[in-house]
């Protein structure tokens, strides 16, 4: 038993540090690849917006409602917090007079525009803070359920390193705000991870954050983003969103059946 119960305690402290460290790593390589991919912009912006409808079609939306389970007047709980953040992002731009790329047009609410894309490269640094702290609690419940979370969250962490950067770039933050974003997203899961030692979330509170952010994502995507990165080389921006939609498809899909 004592020896039992050594075993356990590595997998549930050391474990979570572990991959939450390699998931920081995996991280920061995305964000630095989105940084020095200096050519092609609409093509980054492509790649970016595939992502993100991936990472809500495929990983977001399917995770709330896994969590949430229960209907609001017979629509599943976790959709109308999509809608709700699909619209509270909407609203928040229309009041504000901000477009991303497009801020020689708004110079009066530049500020608000670069205050709006640090705002949803936040929401990624806490969708980060929850996957850490995931990886945490699974490893209480047993090892085997740790790793399967871990290799879940790392194989997209690349692609949230890479929106990390993107996120507050198309809303015109410098390089050096953009870098602190990705920063913090690397650091999120580790800090998630530690948190799980002392803090449980309810699944279905989990849930409607996850819906809420997968609306915030979707309205970047198909609002935002897509528009830049269509707005030249239309043939391979669209390819590009495609493969990058098809890439995440695999690697949830991955993840998935390694649970």
């Amino acid at each position: 038993m004592p020896g039992g119960f050594t075993a356990f305690l590595e997998w549930t402290v050391l474990g979570p540090v572990l991959f939450s460290l390699i998931s920081a790593g995996t991280t920061l390589l995305g964000g630095v690849t989105a940084a020095h991919l200096t050519r092609g912009k609409e093509l980054v912006m492509a790649l970016a917006a595939g992502l993100m409808l991936g990472v809500v079609f495929f990983d977001l939306i399917p995770e709330a409602l896994e969590l949430t389970g229960g209907a609001w007047h017979g629509v599943p709980e976790a959709m109308p917090a999509v809608a709700a953040g699909f619209f509270t992002f909407h609203l928040l731009e229309r009041l504000l007079g901000a477009h991303p790329g497009h801020e020689r047009g708004y110079a009066v609410h530049s500020h608000s525009v670069r205050r709006l894309g640090l705002l949803a490269g936040g929401g990624l640094v806490f969708h980060s803070l929850l996957d850490g702290f995931g990886i945490g609690t699974a490893f209480q419940v047993s090892g085997g359920l740790g790793l399967s979370v871990a290799v879940a969250v790392i194989a997209h962490d690349f692609a949230d390193g890479f929106n990390a950067f993107t996120l507050p770039s198309a809303y015109g933050n410098e390089r050096k705000r953009a870098f602190h974003v990705l920063y913090a997203d690397a650091a999120a899961p580790v800090v998630g991870a530690g948190l799980a030692i002392f803090l449980t979330v309810p699944p279905e509170t989990a849930g409607l954050y996850l819906g809420y952010f997968a609306g915030v994502l979707l309205y970047l995507a198909t609002a935002e983003v897509l528009p830049q990165a269509h707005s030249r080389r239309r043939g391979l921006a669209l390819l590009a969103t495609g493969t990058a939609m098809g890439a995440m498809w695999l690697i949830v899909g991955f993840a998935e059946h390694s649970n």
